[in-house]
């Protein structure tokens, strides 16, 4: 039987839960493509993954073990019936949802072909693996703040130097906003180079704000009274008040979307950060150096 290597958790308790096991290799059906991952990026939702934290909320509930990872960049091995890639293109993917047996943290993969982008001609593939699951997360809460009112068109992003908020930063002021970041002062330079205003301390009055430092209730108490908040918690959003409109992104898989960032990030448009590439067999001492803070960029795992 072929099998190929994907990390899991079964009892899930931080770094040193996590396992790397053998399982069969997988035919994509109808509408499906196999992957040979060259390149997975580590993002936090990973560490509590692997920690717990979606198991105790209830959004995880898998029998025998958990897949880590969201994001991935390889090249189309195997098609199901009704695919027209070919085999031997280079593209990249997300994995939604939490309560699943496999991820991203693997060598294969057999996902929907609708849920892939090709990657472009000069794109690395370790940088294209960084782009998903925060290039749409940011594509997707700009689809909530929606085009920018001309009577009120100041936007927050808190967390601007973030994966997340960089991306917000810049592809918010294609649809009318007139953005300003909200991170360290020693970040001030990189949000400048996206083309927006900065802070270091944000007052009160915004009309809208998108929170991707996870401020919540300190979030929405900068929105003017009849903005619009947009989080990045679904479910726990904080309550509504004072006329402001409150929604959170859940972030879904879309090769549509995620084949405009990427030709975006090939351009230079987008800003894409690798922080260092690790072999898969690290991955538990990734989780850790993620889990310390203070790294712009992402660690890429290599199978």
């Amino acid at each position: 039987m072929n099998t190929f290597r994907t990390a899991v958790v079964r009892t899930p308790g931080g770094p040193d839960s996590i396992e790397i096991i053998d399982v069969p290799v997988a035919e994509p059906g109808p509408g499906e493509v196999r992957v040979k991952v060259a390149a997975a990026a580590v993002n936090p939702v990973d560490l509590a993954v692997a920690g717990g934290f979606f198991h105790s909320m209830g959004f995880i509930d898998q029998p025998d073990h958990t897949g880590l990872g969201w994001d991935f960049a390889g090249t189309v091995v195997a098609v199901g019936p009704g695919v027209d890639l070919a085999v031997g293109t280079r593209v990249a993917g997300l994995v939604g949802g939490f309560d699943r047996d496999f991820g991203t943290y693997a060598e294969q993969l057999v996902v929907p072909a609708s849920d892939v982008a090709v990657v472009p001609d000069g794109l690395d593939l370790v940088v294209a693996s960084t782009v998903p699951l925060n290039g749409l997360t940011a594509a997707q809460i700009v689809d909530l703040l929606g085009d920018a009112p001309t009577d009120g068109n100041r936007l927050l992003v808190t967390g601007a130097a973030g994966a997340v908020g960089g991306y917000v930063v810049s592809l918010a002021q294609d649809r009318g906003w007139r953005v300003t970041g909200l991170a360290r002062a020693e970040d001030e330079e990189f949000v400048r180079s996206l083309g927006a205003d900065f802070t270091a301390h944000a007052e009160p009055g915004w009309d809208a704000v998108a929170d991707g430092a996870t401020l919540q209730e300190q979030g929405l108490a900068l929105v003017g009274d009849g903005g619009i908040f947009v989080g990045v918690r679904p479910g726990g959003e904080p309550p509504n008040q004072r006329g402001i409109t409150v929604t959170a992104v859940d972030v879904r898989p879309d090769g549509v979307q995620l084949g405009g960032l990427l030709d975006r990030t090939a351009s230079g448009a987008l800003p894409a950060r690798v922080h260092k590439v690790v072999p898969l067999d690290q991955v538990a001492d990734v989780h850790r150096a993620v889990a310390k803070g203070g790294i712009r960029g992402r660690y890429v795992l290599k199978p």
